[in-house]
Formats: C-alpha cells, structure tokens, sequence
C-alpha cells in the first residue's frame, strides 16, 4: 500500500431524511461506520474532502484512518452512493476491520503489457475485458491495492480465465471461480 488516506469525520446524533438534508445544506456527508463487533456510529465528513479521497482510485481498495473526535479507527470504504444528476455524494458506508479477521472487498483490475501484447502487435486484435474489479478475500495487512494481469502473452483469441490470475499471499477469490467466465 503505497498511500495513506486520513478521513476526519464528526459523530452525529441526528437522523432521518430531514437531518440529513440538513447536513448536505452544510457541506456535510451523512454516513455510519460499522462492523469489528462494535455498533453502529453514525457519523458526517466534510464533502469536498471526501471528494478529493474519491478521485484516487486507490482510495475505494485500501484500510483508511477515519478519525472521529479525536478517535482514530481502520476501515474500508464499504458502500457510497451518489446524486443521480448531480456531482453529490449523498451517503458514504465504512466497514470497520480487525487485524485478525477477514474482509471482502473488490479490488481493481490493471491489464498490464496490453501495447506489447502479442495478439494486439502483431496479431491486430483489440483486448476486450469482462471484468475490471475481482472481490477478494483477504487478512487487512494482505490487501493489495490492485491486481495486475500480465498480457503480454496473450495472442489473438486467448482468454485468461479467473482461475488462472495470480493473487498475492494471503489473497484468495471471495467466491469460487466460475470456469466459464473469462
């Protein structure tokens, strides 16, 4: 993991449709951290922060620091949802992680090598890809930030199938492979 991503956040108490319209007035993210056997918070960030987080795409595959009042706590971006038209978000989710136990979380895809491909340089074929994130299970100090897929390769035709991607140690497919999807 070569960032480190800081989110600070404010403890909320209010809730409903008409607290957290009031709160997007302020600039402010309603959202709720989760999970570790802990319960629920629920809590806000600064908008234009969060937004800035978001533009890197490291930042939806990595363990974040998320410090509420002064309390800093590991987690991940677990859910975010968007204004259908406008460029607001409207509710961000973060799951809660513990060194010892598991977490599932999808991780992007990078094709690497697709110029030196062989089926693209010499073979005039185009690379198509089926899939640009893998759901990955995984201890939080294993998880990567991306995997790559190697195509250098690759002729025309070629597939390369779930089960064939090399995972890091300690990074395993969240599901078993389907042999049938490329």
């Amino acid at each position: 993991m070569s960032e480190k991503f800081e989110v600070l956040a404010e403890s909320r108490s209010d809730t409903g449709k008409g607290a957290s319209r009031r709160l997007r007035r302020t600039g402010r993210v309603p959202g709720i951290i989760y999970g570790a056997h802990q319960d629920p918070e629920m809590i806000s960030v600064i908008h234009n922060e969060l937004i800035q987080h978001l533009d890197h795409e490291a930042f939806y595959s990595h363990i974040l620091t998320l410090n509420v009042a002064g309390e800093s706590q590991r987690v991940v971006l677990k859910d975010l949802q968007r204004h259908p038209a406008k460029p607001f978000v409207m509710h961000v989710d973060f799951q809660r992680v513990r060194a010892d136990e598991k977490i599932r979380l999808a991780v992007p895809v990078h094709f690497l090598n697709v110029e030196a491909c062989k089926g693209v340089k010499m073979g005039g074929g185009v690379v198509s890809h089926n899939l640009t994130e893998i759901e990955v299970s995984c201890l939080p100090q294993d998880l990567p930030e991306f995997i790559g897929i190697d195509l250098t390769e690759l002729d025309v035709g070629d597939i390369v199938h779930l089960s064939e991607v090399s995972l890091p140690a300690g990074v395993e497919l969240a599901q078993a492979p389907d042999p049938d999807i490329p």
